[in-house]
């Protein structure tokens, strides 16, 4: 045998384990996991392929889909497996979203005393997170007239607003409004002094 055929040989070898190897591997397949709300609340999707669909209700029902021409195979995992496998895109989540309520004392934009120690945590909270957005929405009691209600009501949440860009966080970052007496955290008849109502609710997300 020549030399020139040892070594077409030699390379023909591996060449022919490559494509046996290829051949044997599984198709590519997609994989879809429903993954529980953080607030527990339902949700569901739909899976299609040309051969049909699958429905997915329940936390952590898993979907394969091997080819196009096939329904979708159904099984379940769990939160251990899922984080398991998918390490990279759990550490790329962002923290959970957070809400704080800030109360106030009566006619005005100081924050009641209980408040203080709320608003210093909301501070801290904003501060580790400078790349999260802001929602400040302000709350008034059912004393007084509809229009000076609703400039009180954007005063606390502006008030709270610049207290979070004086501690750096950025302003196109911050929303701030005011809903008046409109959205009571308690209900109450007109002209009724409830504390529970002279609010700023914080959503930090």
């Amino acid at each position: 045998m020549t030399r020139r055929l040892l070594d077409l040989l030699r390379w023909a070898v591996p060449a022919a384990a490559l494509l046996l190897a290829a051949c044997a591997a599984p198709p590519p397949s997609t994989r879809v996991v429903l993954l529980p709300q953080d607030d527990g609340s339902p949700s569901a999707v739909v899976i299609s392929t040309a051969a049909g669909q699958q429905r997915l209700d329940k936390p952590y029902e898993r979907a394969s889909v091997v080819a196009p021409n096939q329904p979708p195979r159904l099984d379940n995992t769990d939160a251990a497996a899922v984080q398991a496998q998918n390490p990279a895109l759990f550490s790329l989540r962002p923290p959970r979203p957070r809400r704080f309520v800030l109360f106030f004392d009566t006619g005005g934009t100081r924050l009641a005393t209980q408040s203080q120690r709320d608003l210093d945590a909301l501070l801290s909270e904003a501060a580790a997170r400078p790349g999260a957005d802001l929602v400040i929405t302000g709350h008034t009691d059912t004393r007084g007239a509809t229009a000076p209600n609703d400039a009180l009501s954007l005063a606390r949440a502006q008030m709270v607003r610049q207290m979070l860009i004086q501690r750096g966080f950025a302003p196109e970052r911050i929303e701030a409004a005011g809903r008046g007496e409109r959205e009571p955290a308690v209900p109450t008849a007109d002209e009724v002094d409830e504390p529970r109502n002279r609010r700023v609710v914080v959503d930090l997300r």
